[in-house]
């Protein structure tokens, strides 16, 4: 009997410890945040990112990749300006923002071949379709679209 009073009481303790330690840890606030290394992509970025997919999809030259990199990169720093300037109104940001879409699509207008032009305006996320916040991504061109579910096919 006192055997098994002994491993009762032995089962409790380790079963606490068990329970509380993660609640511990949880609570430890004193560890620092990871950091990427130097190199890494930013954190919340799946490693090649958006570039190298636009790279694949157009089948960018080694002349054109400098080139498409450093009009991608001056656009999304105009973007975030753009973003942090709180003096502008809704209507002037939505004006500069469609500027700043357009000289990006003129620009890689000039660096693409038509093919590649084409092929980026209809399968990027930079593409023109972003001029008008209305305006559906592609593969959806049904005008006035909603986030809304389509509603289930009638049942005869």
């Amino acid at each position: 009997m006192k055997a098994n009073k002994t491993m009762l009481i032995a089962a409790l303790a380790v079963g606490s410890l068990l329970v509380w330690s993660p609640a511990l840890r949880a609570g430890d606030t004193n560890t620092p945040p990871s950091t990427p290394p130097a190199g890494a992509p930013p954190a919340g970025r799946p490693p090649g990112g958006g570039f190298e997919r636009m790279v694949e999809q157009l089948n960018l030259t080694a002349d054109q990749k400098p080139k498409v990199q450093s009009i991608m990169d001056k656009e999304r720093q105009k973007m975030l300006d753009l973003r942090n300037d709180t003096s502008l109104t809704s209507d002037a940001r939505q004006a500069k923002r469609k500027a700043v879409v357009e000289d990006t699509a003129q620009q890689m207008k000039a660096v693409l071949t038509p093919e590649q032009f084409d092929k980026w305006q209809k399968t990027s996320p930079m593409g023109p379709h972003r001029l008008h916040p209305n305006n559906p991504p592609p593969g959806n061109e049904k005008a006035g679209s909603t986030n809304a579910p389509a509603a289930p096919p009638k049942q005869q």
